[in-house]
């Protein structure tokens, strides 16, 4: 595995990813390992994803789609 020195990183930022690391119970190693595989694609992205369920909706759209009252009302009827 390699390795990746960052340098002249400000204290605010620091300080920042410091915090998120404590929120997410990691180290400011395991934060930043954790940061950097989500951007180089260890996780799809949200646009990604959100494209995807797009796409999805696409598909269904026109399969199905009753309106929930007139079901009721359906169901209340029997």
């Amino acid at each position: 595995m390699g390795q990746v020195l960052v340098r002249n990183l400000g204290d605010h930022t620091i300080n920042r990813l410091k915090a998120i690391a404590k929120l997410h119970h990691r180290s400011l190693e395991g934060e930043l390992r954790e940061i950097l595989n989500n951007v180089a694609g260890g996780h799809p992205h949200r646009r990604d994803l959100l494209s995807k369920v797009d796409a999805i909706k696409q598909e269904l759209t026109g399969l199905w789609q009753a309106d929930s009252t007139t079901l009721i009302r359906e169901d209340r009827d029997r």
